[in-house]
């Protein structure tokens, strides 16, 4: 389900270059950051590089890893 909400114009161009850049819409690039946005106010001991990548990395697909039982 999505919502109309309004934004600031200069926070509506800034998430429109950086979908662009980033191969995301602005609604996903707006998401994104408020992901980011509240994960950081959630853990404020936490870096922000830390919380984005562990974003990106739950985002990815990932296969189990096996450890060999020699």
């Amino acid at each position: 389900m999505s919502h109309s909400i309004r934004i600031d114009d200069a926070l509506y161009e800034s998430a429109k270059s950086r979908a662009k850049a980033e191969f995301r819409t602005i609604s996903s690039q707006v998401t994104y950051w408020a992901q980011i946005g509240r994960a950081a106010l959630d853990n404020p001991d936490l870096p922000v590089d830390f919380i984005r990548d562990v974003i990106i990395a739950r985002s990815e697909e990932s296969e189990p890893f096996e450890f060999d039982q020699d």
